[in-house]
């Protein structure tokens, strides 16, 4: 069976700016490209969720770009039901609450042994970023 990795997701937003604040500042996920999008040198900006993956923050303007990039006529510029980001148990209580202090907040309580990737995860919550874009933040036990 062959094994894949994700390499990126694009994540359809308004402002791209503002989107890569909220990334940076309240998610703690370091930028890429960011200097070569603000002097207009990358078409989007990209925040690093891991060593070989990425989310890129694309315009939703650009929509009809992606689409004809893609051959795929109305296939950019749509939400995912929501992305999973799996960290350890300090980084998920960190990022909870780094989500209330900065008025962010969560869209779910606390919710306990939800299955994804790697078996069932103790806990987990829902969130989402400035655009509505949904996110699930979980942790599972080191053993």
């Amino acid at each position: 069976m062959m094994v894949y990795q994700l390499d990126h997701v694009v994540v359809w937003v308004a402002d791209p700016v503002r989107s890569l604040a909220f990334y940076q500042e309240v998610m703690g996920l370091e930028p890429v490209r960011a200097v070569e999008y603000a002097a207009g040198e990358a078409p989007f900006v990209s925040v690093r969720l891991g060593p070989g993956t990425i989310l890129d923050l694309m315009a939703v303007a650009s929509a009809p770009k992606v689409d004809a990039l893609t051959g795929v006529e109305g296939g950019a510029g749509n939400r995912l039901n929501h992305i999973c980001l799996a960290m350890t148990e300090t980084e998920f209580e960190a990022l909870h609450q780094r989500l209330h202090a900065g008025g962010h907040g969560t869209t779910s309580p606390y919710l306990t042994n939800l299955y994804g990737a790697r078996g069932n995860a103790p806990r987990s919550f829902y969130f989402t970023d400035p655009d509505g874009n949904v996110f699930e933040a979980r942790y599972y036990d080191p053993a």
